[in-house]
């Protein structure tokens, strides 16, 4: 018999009950170190005061009224964003799959108005992850993704990760946009060189597409800037972002200049829940928290304590892991075993990671957490390499 709740996913026997900062409390009264951060969602971790009084506030206000009307909240959280970034205007969904369809259908409205309809094609890139809408399987393009799901929407285009000549040669003058993540999350923690994404932005300009970024994952501080494209000094037309600007509440958005965003006009768009004031008001405390040059910068000196780490890690562990890569405070580790066998030692061992492509393990801690905890998550760590030691010696 199917359960109650649609079984799409593996879950890990595992119960929270309670969250504290950068811990998770089982059922049961296990205390776990909490490297995942709901996937990157729980940017300033659990329960934290800001945003449990922010969203308190607003929760004894009002909830919802639909954008039939005004929001304040919104348009305090959009002024935020727009004053801390290249864009001019913000619409606000619920979710980054919902930011990517507005993406999407934002980069074929822009060039439909300009008169130049046949400009429908986006390339995208193997190993991406957009969301699990059908434009958003449809920008990923993998085997993964769509089997099953057909017909797929059409006009993507697919190319591998980080080859700049294929991109040069697949722009012709159906290519409506470049799509793709600064650094991609699910596809392993692979960032794309600077030097690379300086050149796409200018392949852009000069081939005459707009540039696409989901920051949805790396977005919101976790590469030590509040949005990881500013890394190599350039700018997208439009963005998506989501996870760690509610900082736990449902929120996300799309960012882009007046220009990029020409052709949506009223009617154009539209959600019933997307921007509501409750969601609005949390991320509006989480801008304020994590949209400060020092904050910034202690995400930044931290990332460098957990990488040296880490390093030392694999260093000490060739039998389990290859390699640490990402930025910030988006890292994964390469494994040589099964990654998921990694995860459930994690488990075993009361510390959780996140599976990712590319047989990576993903550290996606909150990014307040604390030398202290930086220095505990390594001893977890290190207690869950052991543990798969000892199984590969059992079966040698």
């Amino acid at each position: 018999m199917i359960p109650s709740v649609l079984p799409t996913y593996n879950r890990a026997p595992l119960s929270f009950a309670k969250g504290e900062g950068s811990w998770l409390i089982e059922t049961d009264g296990r205390r776990f170190l909490d490297l995942g951060a709901g996937i990157a969602v729980n940017a300033l971790g659990h329960a934290h005061p800001a945003l449990v009084a922010a969203l308190t506030d607003q929760a004894h206000r009002v909830w919802h009224v639909s954008n039939l009307y005004h929001i304040p909240q919104q348009e305090a959280l959009a002024d935020k964003l727009v004053e801390a970034t290249f864009a001019d205007t913000v619409f606000f969904t619920n979710s980054g799959t919902e930011a990517c369809e507005l993406a999407v259908k934002m980069v074929r409205k822009y060039w439909y108005e300009k008169g130049l309809p046949e400009k429908t094609d986006i390339i995208a890139f193997e190993g991406s992850f957009h969301g699990r809408s059908s434009a958003g399987i449809a920008a990923a393009g993998s085997e993964k993704m769509v089997k099953g799901f057909g017909p797929i929407l059409p006009g993507f285009k697919h190319l591998p990760w980080g080859d700049l000549a294929a991109i040069e040669a697949a722009i012709d003058e159906n290519t409506g946009a470049i799509l793709l993540e600064p650094v991609q999350g699910e596809g392993g923690i692979r960032p794309i060189a600077d030097a690379d994404l300086k050149a796409i932005r200018a392949l852009c300009d000069e081939k005459g597409c707009l540039l696409v970024l989901d920051e949805v994952q790396c977005g919101m501080g976790r590469t030590g800037r509040l949005f990881a494209h500013e890394w190599a000094g350039i700018t997208p037309d439009i963005m998506m972002v989501a996870k760690g600007i509610g900082g736990g509440f449902p929120l996300g958005a799309v960012l882009a200049t007046e220009e990029a965003a020409s052709g949506m006009t009223a009617g154009t768009h539209g959600s019933t829940y997307g921007g509501n004031p409750l969601g609005c008001a949390v991320g509006c405390a989480v801008m304020d928290q994590i949209n400060t040059p020092a904050f910034l910068h202690g995400v930044n000196r931290k990332a460098g304590m957990l990488r040296q780490k880490l390093e030392g890690l694999v260093a000490a562990h060739p039998q389990v892991f290859e390699e640490v890569r990402g930025l910030g405070l988006m890292l994964g580790l390469k494994c040589k075993v099964p990654n998921g066998d990694v995860v459930v030692a994690g488990y075993d061992n009361l510390v959780i990671t996140v599976p990712g492509g590319d047989n990576v393990i993903r550290l996606l801690p909150p990014l307040n957490l604390s030398e202290d905890e930086i220095a505990e998550a390594l001893t977890r760590l290190e207690a869950a390499a052991e543990t798969i030691e000892a199984k590969l010696g059992e079966t040698a």
